[in-house]
């Protein structure tokens, strides 16, 4: 049986896929900063190029990485750069380092579309786009990525790179979370404009149903991965879709863009702005073909799933 190291296993992403792996043929192994959400897990204390993970490691032949410091809503860092790099740069390199030591065969990494921008114009990214991030997140996943490489060059673990546009599912972070409760409280929003641009998302399903398959596939290794669910949405359309899952229809009225996008750069809102009012589509042909894998939910489905209680969740894991 296969021992898989999962770190950040009590997040968002990290206790969707421990449970989905749970189930699995693998002997999985959970690692966070602390465990006091999860007494299996094993506490590491904070991630940064200290980091001892030695215990974690132990006999594993699989790394998914995922903990690391996401984006940041409030920031309160006087350097967030160095604060992103500390964490997700030099404490992925860290683990990376230990990984090929220990004789890990393969470090699966989570990173993010932001590698390679921020907005699309003509052309959706793709797999072989020039990767041109932006912002301190997306430069400490960049950097984050390149010392992973090195490491599986010289080590021969070999390496794969997931990089997901916003992902959303119950109870995700973030934007996301932030767009369903002003819908859930009935806010009214100023973005029935927004009907142009298109983004790409990715729900939780999808991420950990193509997780679950590069941990193995043989065509997964030393290979970058893009990821959504496979059709594009507006920022209008997305607002619409939540409405419909939560049966609490989107209060949404017009305000021009170009007015938008000055109300947020007052208020240092630039990003929260570009994630709103711009497109940012990315091309997953690449991945469908080399892993033979297609999304299993449309942006609808997720959206509904992510809305269910617990209770039908479960019982429709059941069903099947």
């Amino acid at each position: 049986m296969s021992k898989v190291l999962i770190t950040g296993s009590d997040g968002f992403v990290g206790s969707a896929l421990t449970s989905a792996l749970l189930n699995s043929d693998y002997k999985i192994v959970m690692a966070s900063r602390t465990n006091e959400r999860n007494s299996s897990a094993i506490a590491v204390g904070d991630i940064n190029s200290t980091t001892d993970w030695a215990v974690a490691l132990r006999n594993c032949s699989t790394v998914i990485h995922l903990a690391g410091r996401a984006h940041v809503l409030n920031e309160r860092s006087q350097n967030p750069l160095e604060s992103f790099r500390e964490i997700n740069s030099r404490g992925t390199i860290n683990l990376a380092r230990q990984a090929a030591k220990q004789g890990v065969k393969r470090f699966v990494f989570i990173s993010s579309i932001g590698v390679n921008g921020n907005i699309t114009t003509e052309k959706a990214f793709t797999s072989s786009s020039e990767p041109n991030p932006h912002s301190p997140y997306a430069i400490s996943k960049f950097e984050a990525e390149n010392g992973i490489v090195e490491i599986c060059e010289y080590s021969g673990m070999e390496f794969v790179i997931i990089r997901p546009p916003l992902i959303y599912g119950a109870n995700a972070p973030g934007n996301f979370g932030k767009l369903v409760d002003w819908i859930q409280r009935g806010v009214p929003l100023p973005f029935a404009s927004i009907k142009d641009n298109l983004r790409s998302l990715v729900s939780i399903e999808n991420l950990i149903d193509l997780i679950e398959i590069v941990v193995s596939h043989p065509s997964a290794a030393n290979q970058t991965f893009l990821i959504s669910d496979g059709v594009d949405i507006s920022t209008v359309g997305l607002l619409t879709e939540i409405g419909v899952a939560l049966n609490r229809p989107a209060r949404l009225f017009s305000v021009h863009p170009k007015i938008l996008r000055r109300a947020a750069q007052l208020v240092g809102m630039d990003s929260a702005a570009t994630s709103l009012l711009d497109s940012l589509q990315v091309d997953i042909s690449n991945t469908c073909k080399l892993l033979n894998w297609k999304p299993k939910v449309s942006v609808a489905g997720g959206l509904k799933n992510a809305f269910l209680s617990p209770e039908q969740r479960l019982f429709n894991s059941y069903k099947g």
